[in-house]
């Protein structure tokens, strides 16, 4: 990777942790305010925030990837963070500006382990479909059971031994699995409402959804936010299917029985597959039986509070540190030796063409002395004159600024003038 999209990637990672927090907070007050509205709504309303999580980051690296005004737009908050080149107190972002390297490397090898688990998962997933099928009877039930769910597709059953709860994988070709214990050993109207438990899954899409959700979770791996997100995404979806199969079998605690049932069994957890021992079953299990009001839980909010807290109290140090430098801890700025800055080759299609313009770059200085990394934040209007003044100053040395007497890094913003004039 080069310096800029190190850069980039870094800060955007760095800044997804207020981000995450804030998108967090908001949708848990929101879905404790929907607590008794239908299920459904708190889905969308989850499914929304871990898109979110998912957006914001996204459009703020491809500003910050972006030479031109545009990227600078994004590029204020991390200015304003890494103020060593303006004489404020920077000694933590400084610091978390020369570890961006490692900050990318440890979040490239761990998203790729989770990347690699989830690709193994999808192989276990195909092999799956090589499993037994279910019994002619059995077959013409599922059948029978997609038609009355409004499900067009041929929805396949197949009998597996290593697993201890019935789940869905596919949706362009949906395959439902189920263990060949509860084939033997469940009741079969038990049986038959479990399996209209997945028949709503399948009707709803939701391995899709699933599939998207193990995408965000390994992207944003790092942020607690995001892994209770999906986990509400993964109750509600789990109390929807529950409702549409209430509905289709006229009985609820047919279903909660069937449910009961489970409870005596080790539960598998299959994160790419939609399975019927999804959410809290216990809660499940009452909410089928004795439907009701939900009370305000506050104990729920506690962990985003408690983040909420932590952030704050950053924030207030960082405060504290700024109020109290001494002019003998003051940050200095790099200065640069213009003996060692040779001047910037004007390109000769620029030149030819006329072109003219003011280009203003952010650059890196390191605690040697040495630019190690540049990014245009406001364009001349002409790419080639843009690149000539980013290997111009490339090529300069200075003498590197100090925070509380020792060289550290800084970010400096300089401007070059390409004018016909002189």
């Amino acid at each position: 990777m080069t310096a800029p999209l190190i850069d980039s990637i870094g800060w955007t990672l760095l800044h997804f942790t207020w981000q995450g927090l804030l998108i967090g907070c908001t949708c848990a007050v929101l879905l404790a305010l929907m607590r008794n509205t239908r299920p459904e709504y708190r889905y969308n309303l989850a499914c929304a925030a871990l898109l979110a999580c998912v957006l914001w980051p996204a459009a703020e690296l491809t500003l910050r990837l972006h030479d031109g005004g545009a990227g600078a737009a994004a590029m204020r908050l991390d200015d304003q963070v890494i103020g060593a080149a303006r004489g404020g107190d920077a000694g933590l972002a400084a610091w978390l500006q020369d570890q961006l390297l490692w900050i990318v490397g440890f979040w490239s090898v761990c998203a790729a382990l989770l990347a690699l688990r989830m690709a193994a998962g999808l192989a276990w997933i195909g092999r799956a479909g090589d499993a037994p099928p279910a019994g002619v009877e059995w077959q013409a039930r599922t059948a029978r059971m997609a038609a009355a769910f409004g499900v067009t597709r041929t929805v396949r059953l197949r009998v597996v031994g290593n697993l201890d709860s019935p789940l869905t994988i596919g949706w362009l070709r949906p395959l439902v699995l189920v263990p060949a214990s509860l084939m033997s050993g469940m009741p079969a109207d038990l049986l038959e409402a479990l399996l209209a438990h997945e028949m709503a899954h399948v009707r709803r899409f939701d391995y899709l959804v699933n599939l998207g959700q193990n995408v965000a979770e390994i992207v944003l791996f790092y942020h607690p936010a995001v892994w209770w997100i999906s986990g509400r995404i993964r109750i509600e979806r789990e109390q929807i299917a529950d409702d549409l199969a209430a509905r289709h079998l006229g009985e609820p605690r047919r279903l909660a029985r069937a449910l009961s049932e489970l409870e005596r069994l080790q539960f598998s957890a299959h994160h790419l597959s939609v399975a019927a021992n999804g959410g809290d079953l216990v809660e499940r299990v009452r909410r089928l039986v004795k439907p009701g009001r939900q009370a305000l839980d506050w104990r729920a909010a506690l962990p985003a509070l408690g983040l909420a807290a932590a952030c704050f109290s950053l924030y207030a140090h960082a405060a504290d540190e700024r109020a109290g430098a001494t002019p003998a801890l003051a940050t200095t700025r790099p200065v640069v030796d213009f003996s060692s800055c040779p001047k910037p080759v004007w390109p000769a299609s620029s030149l030819k063409a006329g072109h003219t313009g003011t280009v203003t770059l952010g650059f890196k200085v390191s605690a040697s002395g040495r630019v190690t990394g540049s990014r245009v934040k406001a364009s001349s209007g002409h790419v080639p004159l843009d690149e000539a003044a980013r290997a111009g100053i490339m090529r300069c040395q200075f003498k590197p600024g100090t925070h509380k007497g020792k060289p550290a890094a800084a970010w400096m913003e300089m401007q070059y003038i390409w004018s016909l004039s002189d």
